[in-house]
Order: structure tokens, then C-alpha cells, then sequence
């Protein structure tokens, strides 16, 4: 496997392109672009991190448009995810806004997230991830994720977490944007390091989510 030396601009020039036309007709005249600036460096990148975090699955670029109303046949990014377990890991990706890095858990079944939920109002438990989550979001990670727009069945909305519990899904993203280091090798150790820090908040969703 070649070495990972960045995302070159061609990549995002790339994005910036198919946003404008998302059309069979462009992306087979502009494929070699793709497997070059942008599917090569994604492999590369994911493949330097799998001794540590795993082996990543590289997402098809096509779009599954069968119950979609948008029908644009290709994604504007190029996404990789490492699982640690079900719809929890790690992920990246690079697009026409620059390079992103992710972990958390993007969808949960009702079991696991009322295990969860059950884990956020545990004192101790609850407490934990606090403490997780208020030094990564005061170093730039943002929390996302779906959420309810009011208390899950079951909970009361003055409760003390209960913007925690409104989530079906959580994440924690940190964007690079277009700074000049995702054009660089160094944008591996970067992502490296973010994985590192951010492991702590996927170990504890997996011990409290139910499998």
C-alpha cells in the first residue's frame, strides 16, 4: 500500500465540480480524478491507522437512490468507517468543505438505546460521560446526532442530562476544513490523535450500550 502524503486540492476541486453537476456523464469523464486524488489517499490514510484502530470499510461513491427522492446517482464525500461495534467506530471524510473526522454511534436499536439512556441518568455512569464530553467539545468537537425535540418516553424534561437523553444517535465531529495540513502526511498523525483522544467516549458507549 502506497504511503499517505494527503489530499491533494484536485479532490476537493473534484467535490466542488460534482456538487455542480451530479451526472453519470461527469463522473465518468472525470474517474481517474477520483481513484487518484481521492480514493488512493483514503485507502492509504485508513490503511496507516488499521494496526492500531482496525480495519476501515472504504463507502461505495455511489448513491442508493431507490427510495430516495433526490435521485443525484453519486455522494458528494468519500467516506471511511472503522467499527468497534454495531453502528459504533470511527470515521473520516473528505469533501468539497475540506476533511472531517468523526466517532460515535450513528443509528442504535431501541434496546440499546434505552440501555444507554439508562447509563446517562446512572449517577456515576452519567457523570462519566460528562466528563468525556466537556474537555473534547472545549478543545473544538462538536456534538451531533439525532434528537428528539423533547424528553424520550419515560423521562422527565427537567431532568439534568436530558439534552444527553434526547439523542437517538450521538457523535462527536472535528473539522480540518481547508487547512493546508489535510494536503500533507501530517493529516495522519491529526487523525491518529483525534481517534486516540476521542476513544474513551466510543469505550463507553460500548460498555453501556446493550448488544
Amino acid at each position: 500500500m502506497p504511503e499517505f502524503t494527503g489530499f491533494p486540492e484536485t479532490a476537493l476541486d473534484f467535490y466542488d465540480d460534482l456538487e455542480m453537476d451530479n451526472t453519470k456523464l461527469f463522473w465518468e469523464a472525470h474517474r481517474p480524478t477520483y481513484d487518484v486524488a481521492v480514493a488512493a489517499p483514503m485507502k492509504a490514510l485508513t490503511a496507516a491507522l488499521s494496526d492500531e484502530f482496525g480495519d476501515a470499510k472504504v463507502f461505495r461513491p455511489y448513491r442508493d437512490v431507490r427510495f430516495a427522492k433526490d435521485k443525484t446517482p453519486y455522494k458528494t464525500h468519500q467516506g471511511a468507517f472503522v467499527p468497534r461495534g454495531p453502528s459504533t467506530g470511527y470515521y473520516v471524510q473528505v469533501g468539497a468543505p475540506g476533511v472531517r473526522v468523526g466517532v460515535g454511534f450513528y443509528e442504535a436499536s431501541p434496546t440499546r438505546l434505552a440501555s444507554i439512556r439508562e447509563a446517562m441518568v446512572h449517577q456515576h455512569h452519567g457523570a462519566d460521560l460528562e466528563n468525556i464530553l466537556a474537555p473534547m467539545q472545549a478543545a473544538g468537537w462538536e456534538l451531533g446526532g439525532d434528537r428528539l425535540k423533547t424528553a424520550p418516553r419515560g423521562y422527565d424534561v427537567t431532568h439534568p442530562r436530558i439534552e444527553l437523553l434526547r439523542h437517538q444517535s450521538m457523535t462527536l465531529t472535528k473539522d480540518y476544513g481547508f487547512k493546508p495540513v489535510i494536503h500533507t502526511p501530517a493529516l495522519l498523525d491529526h487523525v491518529r490523535t483525534d481517534w486516540r483522544e476521542a476513544t474513551a467516549f466510543v469505550d463507553w458507549i460500548l460498555r453501556h450500550a446493550a448488544i
